[in-house]
């Protein structure tokens, strides 16, 4: 059974952590120079793997006593925010461009350089954590791929667009302070159990 509320906080968090970092500048990079569709299914399968080996980590420390748990998802939550508020602001990276554009050419150069890229980023992480936390594999995983999922799609079709009605700077804090919410919260649960 799928908890809507577990998705909906999820892709919430998720959503805002990944927004600022490098996925949606490589989304942009590699859209403006191949067709949008290809380079989104190379990013959505690369993200897809992410998740499911973040959410079988979690589940893994849903093993471990609930109050240790907890104290070691309210610890990195506080670290990933503090990495949120003291991240510089990052720079396009070169894509290299494929020598063709077919499909597998293009979805596999997106594939690769999310998989190299995200490879124990702080997204990946927090879907950890947080499949720890809630114990509810599908649900986190619903959501923490349809956050990832919507950034690529964001960065890749429109990413020029919302950063010039969204400062970057306000998209990292507020994902920072739900961070560090989530981080005190967890941590209160692990002192109070």
């Amino acid at each position: 059974m799928i908890s809507f509320t577990v998705t909906a906080v999820v892709f919430g968090v998720v959503f805002l952590a990944e927004l600022p970092d490098k996925t949606a500048l490589a989304g942009l990079v590699l859209g403006t120079r191949y067709r949008a569709s290809y380079v989104f299914a190379g990013v959505a399968a690369a993200f897809a793997v992410h998740v499911a080996l973040a959410v079988a980590a979690g589940s893994v420390l849903t093993l471990l006593p609930q109050q240790l748990v907890q104290a070691l998802t309210g610890v990195l939550f506080l670290g990933g925010a503090a990495v949120l508020l003291m991240k510089k602001d990052e720079d396009e990276t070169e894509v290299r461009k494929p020598e063709n554009q077919s499909f597998w050419k293009v979805s596999g150069a997106g594939f690769m350089l999310i998989l190299v890229a995200e490879f124990g980023d702080l997204t990946q992480i927090m879907t950890a954590n947080l499949a720890a936390r809630y114990d509810d594999p599908l649900s986190v995983g619903i959501g923490a791929v349809l956050a990832l999922w919507s950034v690529a799609a964001i960065g890749i079709v429109g990413g020029k667009a919302l950063m010039r009605r969204v400062p970057l700077k306000l998209i990292t804090k507020v994902a920072a302070l739900l961070m560090l919410g989530l981080g005190l919260w967890s941590l209160g649960e692990a002192i109070a159990g």
